[in-house]
Parts: C-alpha cells; sequence; structure tokens
C-alpha cells in the first residue's frame, strides 16, 4: 500500500488530468448541419413514426471515399475490409460492398451475414474460433482468409482443410502486448519463426500474412511503434519465410478526426470526483480527447512502411475500419412522450436500442428538431426502459421542450446498433438516407444467431 502522502499525490495527479474542452464552436459546426435538415427528420417520422435508426448512406459513402483516398495517396496497394462488429446493419454492409470493401469478421455468424450481403472478400479474425468456424471457413475457401490466433487453431485449420481435401490460405495475428488483457489476441511476435517454420510443413495451409491491431487509436503512435517492432524481427527471419508472405494487415481502431467527446464522468478526474461525491461540474461541461486526421495516419504509417517493411517483403495492405466508416454514418431519432418536469422528460426510445448504459461517460449532442437551435438547455433526456440508468444525455440543444417533439442524436453509429437488445422495449426500425432523401423503412433483420 502506498503511504497516505503518496496516496494524496496520486489523488492530485488524477485530479489534474483533464483533456481539453470541448470547443463550443466546434459543438455548434457539428450540430448546424442537422439543425438546416430538420424538415427532413420531420418528414421521417411522420412517414415511419418513432423511434428510429436513421442510416445516412451519403455520408457512410463519403467517410469511405475519404478514407481511401488517404491512404492511397501513400500506398500503391490498399485493401480495405470493414469491421462488422463496429455496425451490422444490412444496408450497411451492402453499401460498402457494393462499393469494393470486404468485410472483417470475429465470429461464424458474422461470416454468415456477410456472405449473405455478398461479400467475397472475408477475413476471419478473432479468438476462439470454433471447429465448426473452421470448416465453414474452409467450405468457404475462395471468399475467406482465416487470420489465426494461435498455435493450436494452426492445428485445427490444418485438421479441418484436410478433411476437405483442400488448401487454404491464411494469415496469422501477431499480439500487441504481452501483459494484461490484450494477450489473449494473437502470438507473441518471439514466435512468429516458429509459427511459420511449423506451418510450412503442413500440407493444407499456407500463410501468406501477418496481421496486428491496436484499438483507440486517437494517434497513431502505436501503430508506428509495432510496425519498427515487426521490422526488426523480419530483419532476422529466414528470406525463405519471408518471400512467402505477400499481405500485412494493420487492423483498425482508427479513431474519427472530431476526437473522443465525453462528458464529466468520462475523464478520470470527473469519475475521482463521482466516486468522492465532490461536486459535478454543470453537465454543460464536455471535454474532447483529439485525435488526428486520417491523413496523418496515412502518411505516418506509410512512411514507417517503406523504411521498415517493404525492404523486406513487397506485400499489400490491409486495412480494418469500423468506427471511423460508421460513426457518422447513423443518426437516432426519438420523440418526447412525457415532459415529467421542466429538467427531466421521457422518450419513446430506450438505450437498449444501442445496448449500454454509455452517456454517463460519452458525450453525445441531443437536438431537439421540431424547436431546433444551437442554444444548449439542461434536462435529463431519458428513455422508457424501467431502469434509473436508461439515459441519454443531460442537455439538448433547442428552444424549449414539450410533449411529442422529435430529438436526434446525430452521428451515433458506432458499437450502438451492433450491441442492440431485445429489452423491455422494441427496437427502432431503420429508414436509409440516400441521395438527399428518405427512401423508405426497413425491418430490422435479426441476427444470423438469433434466427
Amino acid at each position: 500500500m502506498p503511504a497516505d502522502s503518496e496516496f494524496l499525490a496520486q489523488i492530485d495527479r488524477i485530479a489534474a488530468e483533464k483533456p481539453p474542452l470541448l470547443q463550443q464552436r466546434r459543438l455548434e459546426a457539428h450540430i448546424a448541419p442537422f439543425v438546416e435538415l430538420n424538415e427532413l427528420f420531420l418528414e421521417a417520422a411522420g412517414r415511419h413514426g418513432s423511434p428510429l435508426y436513421i442510416i445516412d448512406e451519403d455520408m457512410l459513402l463519403k467517410r469511405v471515399h475519404e478514407f481511401k483516398s488517404a491512404f492511397e495517396s501513400f500506398l500503391n496497394d490498399v485493401k480495405i475490409f470493414y469491421a462488422l462488429k463496429s455496425n451490422n446493419h444490412p444496408s450497411i454492409m451492402q453499401s460498402l460492398v457494393r462499393n469494393g470493401l470486404g468485410m472483417d469478421v470475429s465470429s461464424g455468424s458474422e461470416m454468415l451475414q456477410a456472405l449473405v450481403c455478398g461479400s467475397d472478400r472475408i477475413m476471419f479474425s478473432g479468438p476462439g474460433k470454433t471447429r465448426e468456424e473452421l470448416a465453414q471457413a474452409v467450405s468457404r475457401f475462395e471468399k475467406v482468409t482465416v487470420l489465426l490466433d494461435s498455435f493450436g487453431e494452426l492445428d485445427r485449420l490444418q485438421q479441418e482443410a484436410a478433411r476437405a481435401d483442400i488448401k487454404v490460405v491464411a494469415g496469422v495475428r501477431i499480439a500487441v502486448g504481452s501483459n494484461g488483457p490484450w494477450r489473449k489476441f494473437g502470438i507473441p511476435m518471439e514466435r512468429l519463426p516458429d509459427f511459420l517454420n511449423k506451418a510450412r510443413k503442413l500440407s493444407n495451409v499456407s500463410i501468406r500474412g501477418l496481421q496486428f491491431h491496436s484499438s483507440w487509436n486517437l494517434m497513431p503512435d502505436n501503430q508506428v511503434k509495432f510496425l519498427q517492432r515487426l521490422g526488426a524481427v523480419l530483419h532476422h527471419l529466414d528470406p525463405a519465410l519471408r518471400r512467402g508472405l505477400d499481405f500485412l494487415d494493420i487492423g483498425g481502431g482508427f479513431w474519427p478526426a472530431k476526437g473522443d467527446w465525453n462528458q464529466s464522468r468520462g475523464t478520470s478526474a470527473g469519475e475521482l470526483s463521482h466516486h468522492l461525491r465532490l461536486e459535478t461540474e454543470s453537465p454543460k461541461v464536455h471535454y474532447n480527447y483529439p485525435a488526428a486526421p486520417i491523413g496523418h495516419f496515412a502518411e505516418e504509417i506509410a512512411s514507417v512502411l517503406e523504411r521498415e517493411i517493404f525492404p523486406l517483403i513487397q506485400c499489400s495492405i490491409h486495412l480494418e475500419p469500423g468506427r471511423w466508416l460508421c460513426q457518422d454514418a447513423m443518426h437516432i431519432l426519438m420523440r418526447v412522450v412525457d415532459v415529467k418536469t421542466p429538467d427531466l422528460i421521457i422518450t419513446d426510445c430506450g438505450t437498449n436500442a444501442i445496448g449500454r448504459e454509455r452517456c454517463d461517460f460519452d458525450y453525445a449532442p441531443i437536438i431537439n428538431m421540431s424547436r431546433p437551435s444551437l442554444n444548449e438547455q439542461i434536462c435529463w433526456i431519458m428513455g422508457s426502459l424501467c431502469s434509473p440508468h436508461d439515459i441519454w444525455g443531460e442537455t439538448y440543444f433547442g428552444d424549449g421542450i414539450q410533449e411529442g417533439d422529435l430529438l436526434l442524436i446525430p452521428a451515433h453509429g458506432a458499437y450502438t446498433y451492433s450491441l442492440r437488445q431485445n429489452f423491455i422495449k422494441p427496437l427502432p426500425r431503420s429508414v436509409i438516407f440516400r441521395k438527399g432523401r428518405i427512401e423508405g423503412a426497413d425491418a430490422v433483420k435479426p441476427r444470423e444467431e438469433e434466427r
């Protein structure tokens, strides 16, 4: 146990560790385009009811173009695989497949979803793949590349491929850390030569690529450092083993350029204040962990590839963006059904629509589309679940709020829809925003495991 003085010093350090404030001009710039489109959102609710998931295909394709252009400006051979877990709405998957993206999946059920949506380029990653899932991948070997997670998984894939009398192409995931929970993913980097030597003795598996993944990258530093380490290992690798490698998968984890927006409790200092029951800040105070533009990621990653990797292996680069593509591509529209007090209202949409209680920590602005303005008002915006933790936010933008008003949470697409739960209240229906128009409602299709 630390001494009292050391403990108090740690408390002081945590209390001082606050990220920059979210600037009002940035917040207003984010909200203003939606305020201008309020008639479109009112029309959507008028035609299709509420609550609604609104799939913004125009924004999705804009983000695809920005991401591809950034990396293709620096790299000649880039392939993009969308991280399906970030938002598995069928319309999003189908749109991305139509526009040339592959799919990054982490289970047999996700693999089936990708295939149903027409994908013919699928990377199957993740730990703990069952024999049934490996057999499923083998049966679709022309479309699916398995990214192996362990020596045991290599053995099991060999057995399933031999049973089918097929030779399959695979890759291997390299662990980004040797301590803590991230050890669950991949093999230690120092075991890479052993893995490749073992694999080349197998008759039904051909290891053609390497993969790693680091999450929550506000800057490219972690990816750059890992590539430097990987280059050192490849330098000492048997050239015959290097020649068999033709792709390097850098994973995803790219944070959208607007940064990570948080409530006070989303900061270390705010969480400390909450647990110590200290006076809390105004709910109008928001924080922003800044993130680099995607062009900066592309430039820094390409630079280290040119120095450390390409002199050793000539390979295509695979990328697995999820959040970066889909965060701005889904909005949630809900209606006020009860004004309990001037500072507490209930909506017709529960937080089961996003699967977890995140609004105590994350900040997502709420706009009253029935009375839109750039004025931020303090008010508890609650869902209709039988739970006190069913909270959408503590402020909204608008000129007052009344029963029947329509509220919009814009740019709420990442790790929301794919985590939805059939809990107490029905889930929202879906509509598509395409080429400036609301095109119609889709029934929410069940996930494969729910069929």
